[in-house]
C-alpha cells in the first residue's frame, strides 16, 4: 500500500524506530474479520454452543468474537434473523468503554451504520432509552434497517445535526459516544476513501468539525454522565488534540480512568502540549492488537445523575388505531410490548419514553408495530425480529431439522410462500427457534410477508 508521505513522515515522528518498522508491516497483513452476539435475541453461551463458527473472543468485548477469512456469516440465514452484528473488532471499543447499563438514558450521536448504537442496545436490553442519530439521510436509512434487524424496540433513530438535538435535550442523557468524523487513518487498510482524501488540511477540518460535535454533546449530557469520545485515526490533533482543546473548554469534565483492556496503549499528551489525565485515554495501535487504528477516550461531567427527565404527556394515536393494535396483540401475541402509540402517517410506533416528536427528523420514533390500513392493522417487520418464539400465539418452524439443508428457510428469504398446516392468521416465520418474519397462514401455505426490500 502506498501511504501519503506526509502521512509516513509524521508517524515516523510518533513512533520509536522498531515500532514504526511494525506499523508500517501491519499494512501488510490481512484483515481482521469479527461479529458480534446479539444478547438481545440469543445469549452467548447458547451461540457459542451452536458451533457455527471457528471464533476467537475479542479481548476488549465481551460479546465479540473473530472469525476466520475463509467463513461467510453474512450469508447465513441467523445473519438476517439478527443473531450477530458483523463489525470491525476495535469498532467494538467504543460501547464497550461506554459500560451502559440496562435503563440509562443513550445518545450515539454519529451512530451509522449501527454497529456501536445495536452494541449499547444489547447493554440496555430492553429498558431504557437510546436515540441512534445520524446527519447523512441515506446512511441513517441503514442505521434503522440496522436497529430493525437487531430487534431493538427501545431507539429513535433520528437524521439530525448535533445543535438541532442538544436544542431539544439540554442535560438529558446519561452516556453519550461521540464516534467521530475523522481523517480516517485507521481504516487505509479497507476504506480506500480515506486514503485518496487524507492531507494535513483534512485533519484540520476534521479536528475543527469534531470540536463542534463535542459542544453541543456537552450540552446533552446530564451532570455525572459519561461522555466517550472516539475516532479511527493517528492523528494526535483529532485524538488527544481535541481532547485538549474540549477540557480547556469545559472545566467540568475530566478524563474518567477505566480498566484498561488487553491491547490498548495509553494516549500520548506530550504530542499535544496537554495534561498528564490524558494518559487515561487509549489508543489502538494494529501492530499490537488485532483490529485497525483507533483512539478512545472516556470522560466524566461533574455532579450526580439527576432523575430522568420528563417532557409530560405525547400524543397518543387515536383510539380506532389503539384499539386495533388491541386487538392484533390479543388475538396473535401472548405478550404485549409496552410503549406509548404513536402514528406516523399510517405507520403506528410504540415510543420507549414520552419525547415530544414534532419538529424532529425521525426515521424510527420506537417500535414499529404495524400498518394502519382500513380500518384493521397489518403486523411490521420490526414486530416480529423483537418477538421471542413463544410470544406469538402462532409460529412455523422452517428448518425443524438441524441435519438437513436451509431449503425452506433460504425460499422464506426469497420472498416464497412454504407449506403450512395448522390454524390460519398470522404466524411467526422461525429459523431453529429464531423468528425471521411474519406469514399468513390461509389454504395450507404461509403467505410470505417477508419485506421485499430485504428479499435475496
Amino acid at each position: 500500500m502506498e501511504l501519503p508521505v506526509l502521512f509516513e513522515e509524521r508517524m515516523r515522528r510518533m513512533l520509536p524506530p522498531e515500532e514504526y518498522e511494525q506499523f508500517l508491516k501491519s499494512y501488510e497483513r490481512e484483515k481482521y474479520h469479527a461479529l458480534r452476539v446479539n444478547t438481545l435475541k440469543i445469549r452467548r453461551k447458547e451461540f457459542l454452543e451452536r458451533g457455527l463458527f471457528d471464533l476467537e473472543p475479542v479481548p476488549w468485548c465481551e460479546n465479540g468474537f473473530y472469525y476466520g477469512e475463509n467463513e461467510r456469516p453474512g450469508k447465513h440465514p441467523f445473519h438476517e434473523a439478527g443473531l450477530y452484528y458483523i463489525q470491525e473488532p476495535s469498532a467494538m471499543s467504543a460501547a464497550a468503554l461506554a459500560d451502559v447499563q440496562p435503563g440509562e438514558y443513550v445518545l450515539d450521536l454519529c451512530a451509522a451504520p449501527g454497529g456501536k448504537s445495536t452494541q449499547l442496545a444489547s447493554a440496555l436490553q430492553g429498558q431504557g432509552l437510546l436515540v441512534a442519530n445520524e446527519i447523512h439521510p441515506a446512511r441513517a436509512k441503514i442505521l434503522s434497517q440496522n436497529i430493525e434487524r437487531m430487534g431493538v424496540r427501545n431507539a429513535l433513530v433520528t437524521n439530525e445535526t448535533p445543535q438541532s438535538l442538544a436544542l431539544r435535550f439540554p442535560a438529558f442523557f446519561d452516556r453519550i459516544i461521540v464516534d467521530a468524523p475523522c481523517s480516517g487513518e485507521g481504516m487505509f487498510f479497507k476504506e480506500e476513501q480515506a486514503l485518496i482524501h487524507w492531507s494535513p488540511e483534512n485533519v484540520q477540518m476534521c479536528a475543527s468539525r469534531q470540536d463542534e460535535i463535542l459542544e453541543e454533546a456537552a450540552k446533552m449530557l446530564a451532570p455525572g454522565g459519561t461522555l466517550v469520545y472516539s475516532t479511527c485515526t493517528f492523528a494526535p490533533e483529532e485524538d488527544e488534540g481535541s481532547m485538549v482543546r474540549f477540557l480547556n473548554a469545559h472545566p467540568e469534565f475530566s478524563v474518567k480512568k477505566v480498566p484498561s483492556p488487553e491491547g490498548f496503549r495509553p494516549g500520548h499528551p506530550e504530542w499535544v502540549d496537554g495534561p498528564e489525565e490524558l494518559k487515561a485515554t487509549f489508543r489502538l495501535w494494529p501492530h499490537v492488537l488485532k483490529g485497525e487504528g483507533h483512539y478512545a477516550a472516556v470522560l466524566q461531567k461533574a455532579g450526580e445523575l439527576p432523575e430522568h427527565a420528563s417532557f409530560g404527556k405525547v400524543p397518543k394515536a387515536d383510539r380506532a388505531v389503539c384499539r386495533a393494535w388491541e386487538e392484533f396483540a390479543a388475538v396473535n401475541l401472548r405478550e404485549t410490548p409496552e410503549g406509548i402509540p404513536v402514528l406516523f402517517g399510517e405507520q403506528l410506533y410504540l415510543l420507549p419514553v414520552a419525547i415530544p416528536l414534532k419538529g424532529l427528523k425521525v426515521l424510527r420514533p420506537g417500535l414499529h408495530v404495524g400498518t394502519w390500513k382500513k380500518n384493521r392493522l397489518e403486523p411490521a417487520h420490526a414486530l416480529a425480529m423483537v418477538l421471542r418464539a413463544q410470544e406469538a400465539a402462532r409460529s412455523l418452524e422452517l428448518h425443524p431439522n438441524p441435519d438437513e439443508s436451509w431449503d425452506m428457510v433460504s425460499a422464506w428469504l426469497r420472498g416464497e410462500s412454504v407449506p403450512a398446516d395448522g390454524e390460519n392468521g398470522w404466524t411467526l416465520a422461525l429459523a431453529e427457534g429464531y423468528p425471521i418474519g411474519w406469514g399468513k397462514v390461509s389454504g395450507g401455505q404461509l403467505k410470505n410477508h417477508y419485506p421485499k426490500g430485504l428479499r435475496r
